[in-house]
């Protein structure tokens, strides 16, 4: 997500607050009128979501933490609650959820918390300078908003690359009608780790975005400056991961090829990969019983790595993606990008198991253990033959009958070319890298109660799983319904969604480092 200052966050708060876009000079074309993010149509849109009328209150506390990531490993960080993941969230849809964010981040550092995948009121979705002032260290926020769609979720920071430290935690919006049948549930979270192990991850950007360093960004047909990083909102690189001319390459993948993502997997080489928080060696735990019905809600939390997950000796039953349910699809293994769900049915078999999350492209890969009868423990480095079996995305499934959106033409068409590559590391959309210094510059416009189509047009070598805010998109006419989708490179997705949330929503690819080097665009509501 892209570093802010404080003459962003006041720039992009007078756009919002306003709802206008100003000029650029006294001779530039008017622009149009943006529907404010915390407006009357916001708040009518919230008053008529289906609500219980209960209220879940909480506080979420952001602050450093030293975390044991099993196997003698231990990371300093930022965590929320103290643990990685932070503390699971649970509450049944139609729950009201008053969230306080506590920001004890240290050295002034500003944070806030988005509900990824979550429709809410824009105002609540924690994005600044966007949606609200960055919760500056020392201060508190609450976030309230009805949840009224059930399904996996998890919540994040949306300033600079905070996402790829421990600052992530699962909520669960649970069905009051569930029509599922099983006997247990196991939240499983990916994540890949490097922070407080060889780097944090601005050193990380520093490295990937060092190319950047000197050159003149409009040159490049960037409106975003070369940096725009503050202390007070961005931890400052280390010394070691120097910019320019010779710059070291200590975190940046020189090869990762994926059979399943194209030549260029991912950007960034990380020591770890986390199921739950474990390292392999030390795996997270499962204890259950032959023959029970399991469901698993997967979250893949990781800033740079797509996994192929497999349970060794079962088949996955994929009952939904991204919250929504789908038609069942029995398979061997599925791939999970950054930011995106999965839910499946697994009937234990007797023994011991292992939930392998191999991270696509890089050839090493996380493991827990689902236990429930006597067995040694497998290797660490276990491939189990699932992985190379059946394997399904989210492109190859169908919505379910009571998901699946009204057939109708769109009535506006909108082009998402996404651009950029490795060398420049300019990575964009429709060849302007986002600029929060002016956020509501160059929106993708839309209006209330249309439906839209996007057409994803992938122009770059690499793979991105591209995030809407505040909606669900179906893929093309018959597609699963996602919040964040795989578009491989050199190619094409079009989807679909109804304008029903009014507000200011983010659309950025959920690679931490991509968004963070300007692969995001506004996509607003008219006003």
């Amino acid at each position: 997500m892209n570093s802010i200052n404080r003459r962003t966050v006041l720039a992009g708060l007078g756009a919002a607050g306003t709802g206008l876009l100003a000029a650029c000079g006294k001779d530039a074309p008017s622009t149009p009128a943006l529907l404010s993010p915390n407006g009357a149509r916001v708040a009518g849109v919230e008053k008529k979501r289906s609500a219980t009328g209960r209220v879940r209150s909480l506080n979420v506390t952001a602050a450093p933490a030293t975390l044991d990531l099993g196997g003698g490993v231990v990371a300093k960080s930022w965590a929320f609650s103290g643990q990685v993941p932070g503390k699971e969230i649970r509450i049944s849809a139609g729950d009201t959820l008053e969230a306080e964010l506590s920001n004890q981040l240290p050295d002034g550092t500003a944070t806030s918390v988005h509900w990824h995948g979550i429709s809410l009121r824009s105002d609540m979705d924690g994005v600044p300078p966007v949606t609200q002032n960055p919760v500056r260290a020392g201060s508190n926020f609450t976030y309230r908003f009805v949840a009224d769609k059930p399904g996996t979720y998890f919540f994040h920071p949306h300033v600079g690359v905070q996402v790829d430290r421990a600052l992530y935690a699962p909520l669960i919006i649970e069905d009051p009608r569930e029509p599922l049948s099983y006997d247990d549930e196991w939240v499983v979270v990916l994540d890949d780790w490097l922070d407080g192990v060889t780097g944090s991850p601005e050193d990380v950007f520093t490295e990937l975005s060092h190319h950047m360093a000197g050159m003149d960004m409009k040159d490049m047909g960037s409106s975003r400056p070369a940096s725009s990083a503050h202390p007070s909102l961005s931890a400052p690189a280390s010394p070691s991961a120097s910019a320019g001319e010779g710059a070291t390459t200590r975190f940046r993948l020189r090869t990762s090829a994926s059979p399943l993502l194209g030549r260029d997997a991912g950007d960034v080489k990380y020591p770890y990969h986390l199921i739950n928080g474990r390292v392999p060696t030390d795996p997270a735990l499962y204890n259950g019983t032959p023959g029970r019905r399991v469901r698993l809600r997967i979250i893949n939390a990781g800033a740079d790595t797509a996994y192929r997950v497999a349970l060794g000796g079962h088949k996955l039953t994929i009952t939904h993606t991204d919250g929504f349910p789908v038609e069942h699809e029995e398979v061997d293994a599925l791939l999970v990008a950054m930011g995106e769900r999965y839910d499946v049915l697994v009937t234990l078999g007797d023994g011991v198991f292992p939930l392998v999350a191999l991270a696509e492209g890089k050839d090493v890969s996380g493991m827990a253990l689902v236990r429930t009868g006597s067995g040694g423990l497998p290797d660490p480095a276990v491939r189990p033959r699932e992985l190379d079996g059946r394997i399904v995305t989210a492109g190859q499934l169908s919505a379910s009958d009571g998901a699946r959106l009204e057939a109708k033409d769109p009535d506006q068409v909108i082009r998402v070319r996404l651009t950029g590559s490795m060398g420049t590391y300019d990575w964009a959309i429709n060849g302007k890298r986002f600029d929060m210094a002016a956020p509501t510059a160059n929106p993708l416009l839309v209006q209330e109660g249309q439906r839209v189509r996007l057409d994803f047009i992938n122009s770059t070598g690499m793979w991105h799983p591209m995030h809407l805010h505040g909606h669900t998109y179906q893929l093309g006419a018959t597609g699963a319904r996602k919040d964040t989708t795989i578009v491989l490179p050199k190619s094409k997705v079009s989807v679909v969604f109804d304008a029903d949330n009014p507000g200011q929503w983010m659309l950025h690819c959920h690679n931490a480092y991509h968004s963070e080097a300007g692969m995001m665009a506004l996509l607003a509501y008219g006003a």
